[in-house]
């Protein structure tokens, strides 16, 4: 939670205010051939997050995962945060439920982990993002119910 207050900048919510585009592509891109480089195959990417404090999604194919399904990773324009999900964010209570389920190896969790914190991320954990939102910036939210950290910094705006 430090990690996340610390970051919180109420005078700046879709990117911090030392927020580099071409740092953040070229960091971005090093992940991604990283983790391909891992699990020996090119991951699916996706840069093109409009209005979101959020960069970038990347995903490594199910077909080179130990369980079968694919692992996401999605990083904020807040670096160094990230976070890792089992299918896609949302469909497993965090890493462990999909771990409990089945649905993600723990060896797998492991390599994308090596790979975030080798190249300069934090993977926070889901469930710490789905706590209820209580930093200083006024949130443009456009959900149903109280915002969450997820919102502040890989929510749509």
């Amino acid at each position: 939670m430090e990690i996340l207050h610390r970051l919180d900048d109420p005078a700046w919510t879709e990117a911090p205010a030392d927020y580099d585009a071409a740092d953040a592509a070229a960091s971005f891109s090093r992940l991604a051939v990283r983790l391909g480089s891992r699990f020996s195959a090119p991951c699916v990417i996706d840069r093109d997050i409009q209005d979101s404090a959020q960069y970038g999604r990347i995903e490594v194919p199910g077909e080179v995962a130990v369980c079968g399904t694919r692992i996401v990773v999605l990083v904020s324009k807040f670096k160094p945060l990230a976070m890792v999900a089992a299918d896609n964010p949302g469909a497993f209570l965090g890493t462990d439920e999909a771990l409990a389920e089945g649905e993600l190896d723990a060896s797998d969790l492991e390599k994308v982990e090596q790979v975030l914190a080798g190249s300069g991320y934090v993977a926070v954990p889901e469930e710490l993002l789905e706590i209820r939102y209580d930093g200083s910036t006024l949130l443009p939210f456009h959900g149903s119910g109280e915002p969450t950290w997820w919102d502040r910094f890989f929510g749509s705006f």
